[in-house]
């Protein structure tokens, strides 16, 4: 997958991928998996990331819109 622009965050000591993308997307569902995908080696540095490191924040497609509920009785 390829991503046109992203924002670029500097990680503070224990920050994790999950907490980055809650404050920056306000999710992780289908979100902290792309972040990890356009971070090639970032999942292997742990749950807890050192400080300093450079993450990339990719622009994320909204999410499709749900189909509702269709009910067979009432």
């Amino acid at each position: 997958m390829t991503y046109t622009s992203s924002t670029l965050y500097t990680t503070r000591q224990g920050d994790m991928v999950d907490q980055i993308c809650q404050a920056h997307y306000s999710q992780t569902e289908g979100v902290t998996e792309q972040v990890l995908e356009a971070n090639p080696g970032l999942a292997a540095r742990g749950p807890f990331l050192p400080a300093g490191l450079i993450v990339s924040l990719p622009e994320i497609a909204a999410a499709p819109a749900l189909q509702p509920t269709i009910r067979l009785w009432d």
